[in-house]
């Protein structure tokens, strides 16, 4: 009995199977089309005979005799990216093509006031006992390093605090030295090909510019 079962239930769910793949598909709803009738399809330019890459090509370069005929500059050194793209924002109408440039420069970061070096702990700390000795507060006895037994007197970002300084250690009999301190920052430089009609000097479209912005004729490239 249950055996006859099961084979007339595995006859009714083929029966159901086969009843709908043939009247389902037949009932299924016909396939959008992929635009409105009437309305271009969308084609991409790399799709196109005879265009794609080489389209975007078609505007060559320029030549070495153009480049011979354009006038280029140079602008610069911006202390900042900040302050380079802010004038290469303002540039740019005035320019066929424009690029930034960092390069590397030695600017002072400070001026060291001392007295040099004594032959000996001993000696330096003589000189020390002389600078208290006429109201001097303001030093240090270098005990390491390269500048041992040195008697520092200040560092300074002014140079002209550091004249002072070095003007009032003199006035009380001593022999001061300053050394000026170094350090090597980034500047940035904007190289451009001028436009016909453009001013021959575009530093004059920066209002504010730093004094020691400099603009100069370069080769173009």
């Amino acid at each position: 009995m249950f055996l006859r079962a099961l084979f007339l239930l595995l006859l009714a769910l083929n029966l159901g199977s086969a009843a709908w793949l043939l009247f389902g598909a037949a009932g299924q709803a016909p396939a959008v089309p992929p635009g409105d009738p009437g309305v271009a399809t969308l084609v991409l330019l790399s799709e196109r005979d005879g265009t794609g890459a080489d389209a975007e090509l078609a505007a060559a370069p320029e030549t070495a005799e153009d480049l011979a005929n354009d006038r280029c500059r140079t602008l610069g050194p911006f202390a900042t990216q900040a302050d380079m793209h802010a004038a290469m924002a303002a540039l740019t109408p005035a320019t066929k093509r424009i690029r930034q440039r960092e390069t590397r420069t030695t600017q002072a970061r400070g001026y060291w006031v001392y007295l040099p070096a004594s032959p000996n702990r001993e000696q330096a700390l003589a000189t020390a006992r002389s600078l208290s000795g006429k109201g001097v507060r303001d030093y240090y006895v270098v005990t390491a390093g390269e500048q041992q037994n040195t008697v520092s007197l200040g560092l300074f970002r002014d140079p002209g605090n550091a004249e002072r300084r070095s003007a009032e250690i003199t006035a009380l009999g001593f022999a001061p030295s300053t050394q000026v301190r170094t350090e090597d920052v980034p500047v940035y430089w904007l190289d451009y090909a001028l436009i016909e009609g453009a001013p021959p000097a575009l530093r004059e479209l920066l209002p504010g510019a730093p004094a020691d912005l400099q603009e100069q004729d370069i080769a173009c490239r």
